[in-house]
């Protein structure tokens, strides 16, 4: 599952994406991101205090420009094209705040027909992003979407 959002997310934002990356390490879930900080970090601190995997996509060369807490770091060397990469590493995505770039990574994944739950993300307004509340129900769907 993948968690896309900011690198300069808010505080809120951070702790949304943190209890995301925890329940879904929870329910047996490899953790999806593009490795750097905001959003990526958060939802891998979650999801390796909780014991999970954590996978980063970075977009530069440098393994250790991830984050501490990704568990394998893939570089690219592809800048902001790896987001294509993230979304397609996973069985569907969570969604928390961002700006283009999540838009992007939105946007691939629902043209992949993939799920996309959102917490304090883009409404596109034709309900292709599942708005939820809580980070437990925006890991609920990504699950059931997975399925």
């Amino acid at each position: 599952m993948a968690v896309v959002g900011a690198g300069d997310a808010t505080p809120e934002q951070r702790e949304l994406a943190e209890a995301v990356g925890r329940a879904l390490a929870e329910r047996g879930a490899v953790v999806v991101t593009g490795g750097l900080g905001g959003v990526m970090e958060a939802a891998c601190r979650g999801a390796r205090e909780a014991g999970g995997s954590t996978l980063g996509i970075l977009p530069g060369h440098d393994r250790r420009e991830a984050n501490p807490y990704v568990e394998v770091a893939v570089p690219t060397g592809l800048g902001e094209a790896r987001n294509a990469l993230v979304v397609r590493a996973a069985d569907s995505l969570v969604a928390v705040g961002g700006g283009f770039g999540t838009l992007s990574e939105i946007a691939l994944a629902l043209k992949a027909g993939k799920t996309v739950a959102g917490l304090d993300t883009w409404d596109l307004g034709d309900g292709a992003v599942s708005p939820a509340a809580t980070p437990e129900q925006a890991v609920e769907a990504a699950l059931a979407g997975a399925a």
